[in-house]
């Protein structure tokens, strides 16, 4: 419950409380009402884009400004966009040009609108991130932020019409290009995620922080424990965890939670309960926070450790 309420929805102002809370309001405004007017509209069309009230929360609570801040598989760039508006510098990989031709607009649209840091996104595949990004930058990245893919296709967005409703904007590409981690099974995903986290690492400034968010899903009626596997990634690549928190995907109201469930997670659920299992409507991200080092040479501000 940091700064980013007060960013993106005033009317709903948090008290006044202690930055080290393991619980991030960043839900307080939909994803759209985030977005509107900070992002081009194709932003949209990214099928598993980040809240910005998460990167921004993020940015602000482990960095200072003039920081560098990475977002190895940065998408549409909110990380970027929420960096340099902060007045902190950025860079980014995004493995797929239509996504990165988007970010390269964001980042133009942010300093249109007065963004003080400087920010680029780097074309390629961030498993060979230190081939990608210069050696000068190497030990001098104060933060990673980022979140690893949930599979080839998500949610996306719906339209109604005659036939009923039609899903769009929901895959990461039209399925002919398998280098997206989004195309590997969990052990693929985790293999290539440690790769990445290991090259970030070497990025990092020592007690640089690295922020991932992830959240488990369900393949078949079976629940896939993504989270955890990140932890052992950040593990593989030498990155010692400090935090668990919870980034909200529901607002805080009146002292409920309010979802902000997609039309198919809804489906999703009615089905699953109306079959017997007491499915419930996704409310939180887990976010995973490491350090390069030992517990206590990074910056706090972000949680508790869980």
């Amino acid at each position: 419950m940091g700064a980013a309420d007060v960013t993106y929805d005033g009317r709903h102002r948090a008290d006044p409380a202690p930055e080290r809370l393991s619980v991030w309001a960043t839900a307080q405004a939909t994803g759209p009402v985030q977005r509107k007017g900070r992002y081009v509209r194709e932003s949209v069309q990214h099928p598993a884009r980040m809240l910005p009230a998460i990167a921004a929360h993020a940015v602000t609570a482990y960095t200072r400004p003039g920081d560098l801040v990475l977002d190895p598989m940065c998408g549409i760039g909110t990380t970027l966009v929420e960096a340099v508006h902060a007045g902190r510098d950025a860079i980014g990989v995004e493995y797929e040009s239509r996504w990165s031709d988007i970010a390269d607009a964001n980042i133009r649209h942010a300093h249109a609108q007065g963004a003080t840091g400087r920010a680029g996104v780097i074309r390629g595949d961030a498993t060979g991130i230190l081939s990608l990004v210069p050696e000068a930058l190497a030990g001098q990245v104060a933060l990673v932020v980022t979140s690893p893919p949930y599979g080839p296709t998500v949610h996306g967005l719906v339209r109604p019409g005659a036939d009923g409703v039609a899903k769009f904007d929901n895959a990461y590409n039209d399925g002919t290009d398998k280098g997206n981690l989004a195309y590997r099974d969990l052990t693929g995903l985790t293999d290539g995620f440690a790769q990445i986290l290991a090259g970030c690492a070497t990025l990092l400034k020592p007690g640089g922080v690295v922020v991932v968010t992830a959240r488990p899903w369900r393949k078949h009626g079976e629940l896939v424990d993504l989270p955890s596997a990140v932890i052992g990634a950040g593990l593989r690549a030498g990155l010692t965890p400090v935090d668990r928190c919870v980034a909200l995907l529901a607002a805080v109201r009146d002292g409920g939670l309010v979802a902000r469930p997609s039309f198919f997670q809804l489906q999703q659920v009615r089905r699953a309960r109306a079959a017997g299992t007491p499915m419930h409507l996704i409310a939180h991200e887990d976010v995973l926070v490491f350090v390069k080092g030992q517990p206590g040479d990074g910056p706090t501000g972000g949680g508790v450790v869980a």
